[in-house]
């Protein structure tokens, strides 16, 4: 079944306030998680990995498939966090080749910190 032109109008509106959406929140997350050091795909990465709790963290192409963001974006965004001493990477036991991130001590307490503050804009952002 074909949609009409005012169907396929409707749906094309539906995608662009979903769009708009996202780039308000997205923004809004930014802008909460800067005084923080952070922004909002530091911390989907740190929530991802706290999630793990009780697992030797996460292979990165797993986090790449949450987060939604290209394995090279995601390889930078792991780096940095490293280096300011949130996440650790370690080889896989499993697969020698492979990667896995894990949270330290100060990034788990980070993301205790954050996550009211990431919740709370999330709640205001998609309310209604």
């Amino acid at each position: 079944m074909t949609a009409t032109r005012g169907e396929q109008q409707e749906l094309a509106r539906r995608w662009r306030d979903l769009l708009a959406l996202h780039a308000r929140t997205q923004c809004e997350l930014d802008r909460a998680l800067h005084h923080h050091g952070l922004c909002a795909s530091d911390f989907e990465v740190l929530d991802v990995l706290a999630e793990g709790t009780g697992r030797t963290g996460y292979r990165v192409q797993e986090i790449a498939e949450r987060v939604h963001l290209s394995q090279s974006a995601l390889s930078r965004l792991i780096a940095r966090l490293e280096k300011d001493g949130l996440v650790e990477r370690c080889l896989c036991s499993e697969d020698r080749r492979g990667v896995r991130v894990v949270l330290t001590a100060k990034g788990r307490a980070l993301h205790g910190r954050v996550l009211p503050v990431q919740r709370a804009v999330l709640g205001r952002m998609l309310a209604g």
